[in-house]
């Protein structure tokens, strides 16, 4: 069996509705219900979607994100899969049963977690800093570097240059306690005011900007804006900067 189905994700419903054209490469959005859950599908063959093309990719995938959207604005609670999550038919089995016969063995998870995630959705958080900056900052206030930088000035130029290097790695070390403290500072002031939090790996986005927290965070959507008032006072900090994103659907606590 060649043909399969293309699942953006599961909400509530008990009748088969059709989206319209909003797929991947214009393909017609549909649901497959079974009892009163529903997928979000479209037909495809029973193989990944891949190119060697970045852009092309780049496109499937916020296709992808924007048929997740438009159904969590249909149907008001779901839980959003992954990109390239395909079903296939299986020998006496076609794609659609699998898809049934999925969401009947799963219907009380399934159910439980739209039941977890109504009116809940997922906010982005990172958190930057300025090394050159926060760097200034020790060197001015930590007694041992100030030390240090001043007693470099008095060296002749082989005794500066040793001196620079122990500095060098006496800053860097300072820096990431520095780095620690800050990231459980804002880790939980961050986690007061949403129901659930995950850390993702840092990501280097800027050259003069270095991440210290990227978070993934589940909180009431009303909520949001007490989230954005903790971080707005994290942004005003001298040397820091925040990202706030969202609401999306909640991929990473699916």
């Amino acid at each position: 069996m060649n043909e399969a189905r293309y699942i953006y994700c599961i909400t509530r419903g008990k009748e088969k509705i059709i989206l319209g054209n909003i797929g991947i490469e214009g393909n017609e959005v549909y649901t497959i219900s079974c009892q009163n859950l529903c997928a979000v599908v479209h037909n495809c063959p029973a193989e990944p979607y891949k190119s060697e093309d970045k852009e092309v990719m780049k496109t499937w995938v916020m296709v992808h994100q924007k048929v997740v959207d438009i159904a969590l604005e249909r149907f008001g609670t779901v839980l959003p899969l992954g990109f390239d999550t395909i079903i296939k038919g299986e020998e006496g089995i076609a794609s659609d049963e699998n898809i049934k016969k999925w969401l009947k063995d799963d219907y009380e998870t399934l159910l439980q977690k739209l039941i977890k995630f109504k009116d809940r959705a997922e906010f982005g958080v990172q958190i930057f800093w300025d090394p050159k900056v926060i760097g200034k900052e020790l060197m001015e206030n930590n007694q041992e570097i100030n030390k240090l930088s001043e007693e470099i000035k008095s060296k002749s130029k082989g005794l500066a240059y040793m001196y620079k290097q122990k500095l060098e790695n006496l800053l860097k070390k300072e820096m990431e306690v520095e780095a620690e403290r800050y990231f459980k500072d804002f880790y939980e002031r961050i986690k007061r005011c949403v129901d659930e939090i995950k850390v993702e790996k840092t990501k280097n986005l800027e050259e003069d900007k270095q991440m210290l927290l990227n978070l993934s965070c589940l909180l009431f959507k009303e909520k949001s804006k007490i989230l954005g008032e903790e971080l707005e006072e994290i942004n005003n900090l001298k040397g820091f900067f925040v990202r706030f994103t969202g609401p999306w659907p909640p991929y990473s606590f699916v």
